[in-house]
């Protein structure tokens, strides 16, 4: 389950050139930039709202897939 939430995020989000290391920080600045964080230096710290923006949509993308993944080829 986790291992196709990584792969739709990989997916989504561009990665910042800087980022070479995937920790954990990596994958929730992603989710935050689903959620419409646009990771500015002046931008202020995450909120609860922009988290659960992110995670919804993360989810709605990932339940498509899946539907979408199991009618292709019938």
């Amino acid at each position: 389950m986790i291992v196709t939430e990584i792969c739709v995020l990989d997916c989504l989000v561009n990665d910042k050139p800087k980022a070479a290391q995937k920790t954990p920080s990596y994958y929730l600045l992603k989710i935050a930039r689903l959620g419409d964080y646009l990771a500015r230096a002046s931008d202020p710290l995450l909120g609860n709202a922009v988290m659960w923006r992110g995670l919804s949509r993360l989810t709605d993308v990932e339940r498509g897939a899946g539907v979408g993944g199991e009618f292709v080829g019938n």
